[in-house]
């Protein structure tokens, strides 16, 4: 009579590895270890592209107003209410455009901090 062949059993080796407890990721970012450090990174990447974008779309829109008045030379000839037309525009649109640029920049960087939040708490 043949005896049946004994069997063998087969396992990865990471199970017989000792498990490296998991922190959570707050823990990582608060001990500043390399983990920490690209969420960090990160989220200081994305409120820089940020007021990046929002100092490029002020910067071309107060930018561009001298260059307007160069090239079309009629509108510096306008007049509202006796003052130049060039002149309200410096300090009736300019100043509401800093302060909705402002206003878009603060809200976008809170909803990137949460988004960060949402990451970290999910992890």
């Amino acid at each position: 009579m043949t005896e049946k062949p004994r069997r063998e059993v087969v396992t990865s080796p990471r199970t017989q590895a000792a498990r490296r407890p998991r922190y959570p990721v707050t823990r990582e970012i608060d001990e500043q270890t390399r983990l920490g450090e690209v969420y960090i990174r990160s989220l200081v990447r994305t409120q820089f592209r940020l007021a990046l974008f929002v100092c490029t779309v002020l910067g071309c829109l107060i930018g561009g107003l001298p260059l307007l008045f160069l090239l079309v030379p009629d509108l510096r000839e306008v007049r509202l209410v006796g003052v130049p037309l060039p002149w309200v525009v410096l300090a009736g649109v300019i100043y509401p455009a800093y302060v909705a640029g402002a206003w878009l920049y603060v809200r976008q960087a809170e909803r990137n901090e949460r988004h960060f939040a949402e990451i970290v708490e999910r992890q």
